[in-house]
Order: structure tokens, then sequence, then C-alpha cells
């Protein structure tokens, strides 16, 4: 981490989800690095990580949402940032389905209305990272995806990551804004709570003796990265456009080894002992691309990353933070 120290002494840094699962390590891992961070916060939750861990107690808070263009301009403004990552947004997909104009809001004037506000900052706002997802891409023939493919997303939260990563990219292009986007899969990790979502639902699930649910057939294949490397991913991409090694760029991030959502259900059995306890599939799934999994060539050439946790020791961390959080006492 020594490496990584020194771009981010005192630096003000602003953080938007920050009370989301990467948002919340991404916080207290440029707290490590001396940053100074200001976050932007839709809603209090003293579930989140953010809160648990106590990193809120170390930060600049500005309540507000996406949405509102002039809460972005005053936290940029007043807080003198000059490096930002846009993690904030809506990401459940099936809320998308249900509700696609609270998630078009969000994750589309959210964006544009962050960009815009650093653009008329550019003399102070030297980074942005944009976190999207592999959903940008839609459904392609080959896989895996790499950075050259279209986005051609189809359905609502897959339209509303396609349009970020356009939006930030055409205010690269037309305004130099210095910006890089990180897209990657499933990003699994203590601090996920949504519970529709199959690591933490599953772990949930094994800690109360419960069988889990799956909603599709089991055998849709995904990307799976524990949070811990996201975070540093999105660090080393943001240090990568602040020395201009990389401006305007995206690129995948991706341990390159995909599963389908029953192998990583017994993933999660083997590593916490479970066996015994069978999951229950729905075959229900509305709206999801049945595989998706990235390339992270580009990121490994260029910014010569790598992941650092295997499958197991990130399932484990994951395990012992949710068991924290289910089985405490209250």
């Amino acid at each position: 981490m020594a490496r990584l120290a020194r771009p981010w002494a005192a630096r003000r840094v602003l953080v938007t989800g920050a009370t989301g699962m990467i948002g919340s390590w991404l916080v207290k891992e440029l707290l490590s690095l001396g940053a100074s961070v200001t976050a932007l916060i839709r809603d209090a939750d003293p579930r989140s990580e953010l809160y648990r861990s106590k990193a809120i107690d170390q930060i600049s808070v500005v309540n507000g949402v996406l949405e509102d263009y002039w809460t972005i301009e005053r936290a940029i403004s007043e807080y003198e940032v000059n490096a930002v990552f846009h993690l904030g947004a809506q990401t459940i997909v099936n809320v998308a389905h249900r509700t696609p104009l609270q998630t078009f809001e969000s994750n589309i004037r959210g964006t544009y209305n962050l960009l815009e506000a650093c653009r008329r900052h550019a003399t102070e706002v030297k980074a942005v990272i944009v976190a999207s997802s592999d959903k940008a891409y839609g459904e392609q023939e080959g896989l895996p995806y790499t950075e050259d493919m279209p986005l051609q997303g189809r359905h609502p939260y897959e339209v509303s990551k396609s349009c970020t990563d356009l939006l930030t990219q055409a205010y690269y292009h037309t305004y130099q804004l210095p910006m890089a986007i990180a897209r990657c899969g499933n990003v699994y990790g203590g601090g996920d709570l949504n519970w529709s979502r199959i690591v933490p639902g599953t772990i949930r699930s094994f800690l109360i003796g419960e069988e889990p649910v799956i909603r599709s057939d089991g055998t849709y294949k995904r990307d799976y990265m524990y949070v811990r490397d996201v975070v540093l991913a999105y660090i080393q991409l943001a240090e990568a456009v602040l020395r201009e090694l990389s401006v305007g760029d995206a690129f995948n991030f991706s341990p390159e080894g995909p599963l389908t959502v029953s192998q990583m259900v017994t993933a999660i059995q083997e590593v916490m002992g479970c066996s015994h306890i069978q999951p229950r599939i729905l075959n229900r799934a509305i709206g999801e691309i049945r595989s998706q999994w990235l390339s992270a060539e580009r990121a490994r050439q260029i910014l010569g990353w790598r992941p650092s946790y295997t499958l197991e020791a990130g399932l484990t961390e994951t395990v012992d933070w949710y068991r924290k959080l289910i089985m405490e006492p209250t």
C-alpha cells in the first residue's frame, strides 16, 4: 500500500454512493491512504459498513440526491474536490424492471448532473472515475466482453448503464474531462444489504438454517469479484488518470473465472460447511441476461492490475462479516 499512499495524502475526494457496499469499502481505503473524503449520501443506513466501521465519523457528509444538480455542485465547490468516484446509482435489476423511471432518474440524470458539475470545476477536478457494469454491454453474441464491444443495453437497468458510459465518454471527447470508466461484473462482499442478491441472500439463509432461493434456473453465468479487489481497481485506475497515464478509457475488471449461480451457491456451502442445506430453484428470473463475463486483458496490460483475492478467501471474509451482522446480539 505504500505505493498508493503518495497520490492520496491530503487529496480531496468526493464519493457518491458511499453507503453502498463498494462505496463503504472505498471510503475506508481512501481514509487509510490519507485522503480527505466527502460523501454524498441520500439516506443514512446504520447497517451500512460506512457506519458500522465508524468511517462516517472521519468524513464530511453532504446530504442529498444525484438528481439535484445543485447539491452536487455545492459538494464539489464547497469542499474543493479534486478527485471524484461516482458510485451512486440504483443498482438492483428487479427494481429497475418494476420502476424504470426511478432508475433512469438516478443513473442517467444523476450521472450527467455529476459530469456537468465536474466540467464546471475542471480547474480543480483532476480525475473522475465512473463505476459502471458489465450490464452496459447488453447481450452480445461473443463472450467475454471486451472494451471495444458496442454498448447495447435493452432492459431498463442495462440501458441506464449504457447511457452512463456514453454520457461519460461524451464529456471526455467534447470537454476533455479527465475520466475513466470501470466495468465490473457481480460484486460480493460484506456490506451488501440487498438480500435478493445471490451472495448475501444465500449466506443469510445458511446462517439462519433456511434453504437459499435461486430466482433463475441456476445456470446463469456471471463474474463474481470480491469488493476489496474492486476498490483497489478503482483506486489504481484513478491514479492512472491523475498521472495522465490513461485518460478517457474504459476498463473491465474481472477475476476471469465465471461461475453459474448454482456453482456460486456451492462455493458458499463449502466455505460455510452447509452442504446439508440445498437451495430452492424458482426459475423465475425476469429481464436478466443469461451469461455475462468480462475480459480484463486491457487492465492487465495497461494498468498492471490483477485481483488479489481467491474466491475462497473473498467468501471467507464475506461470511465472517455477515455472521457478525446477523448473529451478534443487538
